[in-house]
């Protein structure tokens, strides 16, 4: 019996963030966007993570304008965005009424389907976004970051689809996103996940490792129904596995996915066009299987990369890389996704950086998360040395948005003349957007 694979092309959004720094800009995405429209995804996922940071940031776009924008040509195909649980699009908890807001806002505008995470597979981080998503008629997707430590196995990703599952999740998403996900495992978690929770599942990784066009096949194999490719102009390395290689492989077996390959080769050229403008963004697309042991995700390694030159840190990277995985072993095996990618990334930085050795400059970010300010941590935090970073502080052991006072109302009043969108940007980034 044939079972269709639908493929969630990632071009527009985590491929360009992952391979140049999330530098491709609305005009350029404009230009093929109903030809994208007509090849035959299960989705495009357009919006979310670093783009719309990075929209306001480096491209002077309005990020909001750039989704009614390809919503406006992409008439057929869903459009898909990632949404960093109650951390938004931003790095900080925000408000329940903001969260809420900034959902029906994002489907109001064009989104139809929202993938949730929390970088520590914190459930509560999860549920304010989740039921939002479901009340303005969008699909929920719950995210199951994925991660190798002491503390993580099949059971710890099972037990968290369940909870997605009674949250009410539309669908499961497995989120490799350093390319973590070796294939045989792959093969056993989709088995074990599908026989759990009767939800359609799509699995997200990385090639950044070498490993996941491998692991996608076993995963199919084990069930899964949707895989997060990329065009090869920006597929394969520290980005998703190339579409056309996978289409390539699935074409003519039960699993074919009924892409228009000949349209998505011409759309391809298009980008090709795209990655050369970028080329001083660009990260090589090599595989480094080092990964397997440091953890840095894709969609940080372009950014990651920058940030090292523009520390004149490139003669250290070796050795930041290394401290990356001694860094996360304090902090109890966080996953390495936003923001605990870019909080670890950095202290590896300034523990390699510092003439006074590891931890004698600690990030406020990483002090705010060891008070709890993140949610709860995947591993224990060994007592001594929290005490050695944040002193006699209380940690805070409740969800960290039951601190927070609403905030649209208040946001709404200190800027009327603003659009909604507007606020949620100002809201998020209050310096950027000025």
């Amino acid at each position: 019996m044939k079972r269709k694979v639908g493929i969630t092309e990632t071009i527009l959004r985590d491929a360009h963030q992952s391979f140049m720094a999330t530098r491709m800009s609305t005009p350029e995405m404009v230009e093929v966007a109903e030809k994208l429209d007509k090849i035959g995804y299960h989705s495009l996922e357009v919006w979310g993570g670093a783009t719309f940071d990075s929209s306001i940031r480096y491209l002077n776009e309005d990020p909001w304008e750039r989704l009614r924008t390809l919503r406006k040509l992409i008439k057929n195909t869903k459009l898909q965005m990632l949404l960093r649980g109650q951390n938004l699009l931003g790095y900080k908890p925000y408000p329940d009424d903001i969260v809420e807001k900034f959902v029906e806002k994002s489907i109001e505008n064009g989104i139809d389907i929202i993938r949730i995470f929390d970088a520590l597979n914190d459930i509560r981080n999860l549920e304010t976004a989740m039921k939002a998503t479901k009340k303005y008629g969008g699909h929920a997707q719950g995210a199951v970051v994925y991660t190798t430590s002491p503390v993580h196995n099949i059971q710890h990703y099972v037990d968290m689809a369940k909870k997605l599952a009674d949250l009410g999740a539309d669908s499961i998403c497995i989120k490799d996103m350093a390319g973590l996900l070796k294939p045989y495992v792959a093969f056993e978690l989709v088995g074990a996940i599908k026989q759990a929770v009767d939800l359609p599942l799509q699995v997200h990784s990385h090639e950044t490792t070498g490993l996941a066009s491998m692991t996608y096949l076993k995963a199919i194999e084990a069930g899964a129904d949707v895989i997060d490719t990329s065009l090869s102009a920006l597929g394969s390395g520290s980005s998703q596995p190339a579409t056309e290689s996978i289409v390539a492989t699935l074409m003519e077996t039960e699993y074919d996915p009924g892409i228009d390959f000949e349209l998505a080769s011409e759309v391809n050229k298009h980008f090709k066009e795209v990655r050369e403008k970028h080329k001083d963004k660009i990260v090589p697309p090599w595989v480094n299987a080092e990964i397997l042991r440091y953890q840095i995700p894709g969609g940080m390694l372009s950014n990651f990369f920058n940030q090292l030159k523009q520390l004149k840190l490139e003669n250290k990277i070796d050795e930041v890389l290394a401290e990356v995985p001694r860094v996360r072993e304090k902090l109890g095996y966080p996953p390495l996704v936003t923001p605990m990618s870019q909080m670890v990334g950095t202290q590896a930085m300034m523990n390699v950086a510092s003439p006074k050795g590891p931890w004698s400059i600690v990030l406020v970010d990483t002090k705010n998360y060891l008070k709890g300010e993140y949610g709860k941590p995947p591993g224990e935090i060994d007592e001594e040395f929290r005490r050695q970073i944040i002193g006699d502080e209380p940690v805070m052991t409740e969800r960290p948005a039951d601190r927070l006072e609403p905030g649209w109302e208040k946001a709404k009043a200190q800027f009327p003349s603003l659009s909604d969108e507007d606020v949620l940007s100002r809201v998020m980034f209050p310096e950027l957007f000025k």
